[in-house]
């Protein structure tokens, strides 16, 4: 089942999750502290690296279908990786912010080449569909792992050697990933599609070469004016539905019906990262002001490297969920995908209840405990288990084969849109810089912004259990159609 392959892509996903989330753990310290820049616009410059990379997974998949092929643009993009990281050296040794807003877009950029590219080759390591399937959930615990490590120790890093210590080592990190796939190129290759083993010509560098560096530019351009730069992911994502809506009218019925399904559950998932969101925003910034002591009283946490307790619940909570909805199926107890993601705003609306009660109840020392945080991402991570693994195959099961790929990329459009939504909210708790802290402003500020979340939260469990019996009538209706249909295309 395992072979070399399969292993040293393994290896290139961790570096991706331990260099990529050891970076985006330490930019709010870096922004707000090297930099300079202020707490609203901290959290829309990390809110946006944390989302724009998926959004950019469109255009890493039609370079990857179209120019390069899915080998050559996962190698060209953790050179991305390495190369951003190194320009972020460059800005924090001379607390540059334009040297350091090149080197996030660069890696945001990568991030989207990355992201079609790698399940792409990696299900071509394995000899079958079926090992694919069954080992695909270890690398997703691998990533996690990465990024668990990444969250957690580089906050404490950055005591030790600095920002610009700290991303050269990611710099490193993801240099040997490159590296790794660079020793591995003919094994690769002889697996990968026709594309991977054919020569890229002139005209096909040169596309990939015009269209990648007028993305970075568009990135670098959204960094540097983040009230535009919104509105641009706004239009990006409007128009990856509206074109999906375009195709939807022009299907027959039942194909239409089904796509309607998926538009449904692309506004859930919109609403549901939303508070995802918030772990690199608002939250890390409470963290950051309020959150003091050691883990239990024995395990050291830096505030900023809270978010790592995410990743942490993930690696447990991925075969906890999957262990749970398999044993109620068998005993013949099953709920509909949109069900499944009101469950998760159920949980998403208890964990944001206990921040809630956190804050209204923080002391005059005005200090919450990390307990507190990890019980939050502890619910709140069950709940991205949910939507992040069930409604992606939702989508695969519903979609008609001919756009299977762009629906599905729906979903990180949802991720996308949902990450600036989420930073623009968040700035709502913004503080002025030097502010003190105190009891009254955690409660007022932070208790007023967590509560109208969790409120809504409760509210999104409605609307999902409407929004699956809805789905439910028009996959009927879907049914019923290509029913009637079959006949007609059998005399035909």
């Amino acid at each position: 089942m395992w072979n070399r392959l399969n292993k040293s892509m393994m290896v290139c996903q961790m570096m991706f999750g331990l260099s990529f989330y050891g970076v985006m753990v330490i930019l709010t310290r870096f922004f707000l502290d090297d930099l300079g820049y202020s707490e609203a616009n901290t959290m829309m410059v990390v809110g946006a690296f944390s989302s724009i990379g998926p959004l950019f997974a469109i255009a890493g998949g039609f370079i990857a279908d179209k120019f390069l092929g899915a080998y050559r643009s996962l190698t060209i993009s953790f050179g991305g990786f390495a190369t951003g990281y190194t320009l972020l050296v460059l800005g924090a040794s001379a607390s540059n912010v334009q040297m350091s807003l090149v080197g996030i877009a660069l890696a945001s950029y990568a991030r989207g080449l990355m992201s079609p590219s790698y399940p792409s080759l990696y299900k071509r390591t394995f000899a079958t569909e079926e090992d694919f399937e069954n080992c695909y959930p270890v690398n997703y615990s691998v990533n996690n792992i990465g990024s668990f490590l990444g969250q957690y120790l580089f906050p404490m890093v950055v005591l030790a050697i600095g920002f610009n210590g700290s991303f050269m080592l990611s710099a490193i990190i993801a240099f040997i990933a490159f590296a790794t796939l660079v020793v591995s190129h003919k094994p690769l290759v002889s697996v990968g599609a026709e594309i991977d083993r054919q020569p890229v010509s002139p005209k096909n560098w040169a596309a990939f070469i015009g269209i990648s560096l007028c993305m970075i530019g568009l990135v670098f351009f959204m960094f540097s004016n983040m009230d535009i730069g919104k509105n641009i992911v706004y239009v990006i994502g409007a128009a990856a539905i509206g074109y999906f809506v375009s195709l939807m009218l022009k299907a027959e019925k039942a194909d239409a019906l089904k796509m309607g399904t998926i538009l449904i559950m692309t506004v859930l998932t919109t609403a549901f990262f939303v508070y995802y969101g918030q772990i690199m925003t608002s939250m890390t910034m409470v963290t950051i002001n309020t959150m003091r002591g050691d883990l239990f009283g024995f395990i050291p946490f830096a505030p900023e490297a809270s978010m790592a307790m995410n990743p942490l619940w993930c690696i447990v909570g991925g075969p906890l969920i999957a262990m749970t909805f398999s044993s109620l199926e068998k005993r013949n107890i099953n709920f509909s995908t949109a069900t499944k993601v009101g469950f998760a705003f159920i949980l998403t609306a208890i964990a944001f209840g206990i921040l809630t009660a956190a804050v209204m109840g923080v002391g005059p020392d005005a200090v919450i405990r990390p307990e507190i945080f990890l019980a939050v991402h502890l619910f709140q991570a069950l709940a991205e288990v949910i939507v992040g693994s069930m409604v992606v195959a939702f989508i695969l099961s519903v979609a008609p084969k001919h756009i299977e790929n762009f629906s599905v990329s729906l979903f990180s459009v949802a991720i996308a849109l949902s990450g600036i939504v989420g930073a623009v909210f968040s700035t709502s708790i913004a503080l002025e810089k030097g502010q003190e802290i105190t009891q009254e402003i955690i409660q007022s500020v932070y208790g007023g912004y967590f509560s109208t979340l969790t409120i809504l939260a409760a509210v999104m469990v409605v609307v999902a259990l409407m929004a699956s019996r809805i789905i439910r009538i028009m996959l009927k209706s879907s049914e019923a159609a290509s029913e009637e249909l079959a006949p007609v295309q059998a005399e035909s």
